[in-house]
């Protein structure tokens, strides 16, 4: 593939969204949830771990704390009892009794529609603030950065060896993708991590992408 500059990623970038729209639609959260506080929750709860395992668990904890005032009452060792099978379990209990007495505290139990005030939530960073913007306000901030997103910006070239953290693989695909496809490359890139471009033995022949991608063969 030729060295690309800023508007031919833009372009290249533009023909991949067609075809991830194509394949995926919009996209969707794989975790469930009903209200913007379950949805942090349940993406605090999904780091380390996949979305299924957490959707175990979810259905019992929000039954016994599905508001900021049940769990903001709760102990650490409650919250434990329930999510046990996940990892990192404790330092997750924690943070979420403390996420939920923050959000009653400085937030009047609502949780707030701002990428930088949801980073003010414990146990909340950068990728789950944005996932939360798009999901539950529709309103893109940002591109949330996990590990799909992050390989795969890699493996379409978008981004270099360089840009060896999500904040700064982020940065990049802000300048490349427009803002309206911002709320969509999440989950997009999800689904289409875990069916055509995985971890391992990605399956590039049969990738809906692969002509336009710099990684075809070599992945």
């Amino acid at each position: 593939m030729p060295r690309e500059n800023l508007t031919t990623k833009r372009q290249r970038a533009q023909d991949i969204e067609r075809i991830m729209f194509e394949h995926y639609g919009e996209g969707a959260c794989s975790l469930d949830y009903t209200t913007p506080f379950t949805l942090v929750v349940a993406v605090v709860l999904s780091a380390q771990c996949t979305d299924a395992a957490v959707n175990k668990v979810t259905p019992t904890l929000f039954e016994k704390f599905g508001t900021p005032e049940s769990m903001a009452s709760a102990g650490p060792a409650e919250i434990e009892e329930i999510i046990h099978s996940l990892g990192f379990f404790r330092s997750k209990a924690k943070n979420l009794v403390a996420l939920a007495q923050t959000l009653l505290a400085d937030f009047g139990g609502i949780v707030p529609d701002d990428v930088d005030e949801l980073q003010k939530l414990p146990g909340v960073g950068r990728k789950t603030a944005n996932v939360v913007m798009c999901e539950a306000f529709k309103n893109p901030q940002g591109i949330a950065v996990d590990t799909h997103v992050f390989r795969i910006a890699h493996r379409l070239g978008f981004v270099t060896r360089n840009d060896d953290t999500p904040a700064k693989t982020e940065a990049k695909l802000l300048k490349i993708y427009p803002q309206s496809d911002w709320l969509y490359i999440n989950h997009q890139w999800v689904h289409f991590g875990r069916e055509f471009c995985r971890a391992r033995n990605p399956l590039c022949a049969e990738c809906p992408v692969n002509s336009l991608c710099p990684s075809f063969g070599k992945a």
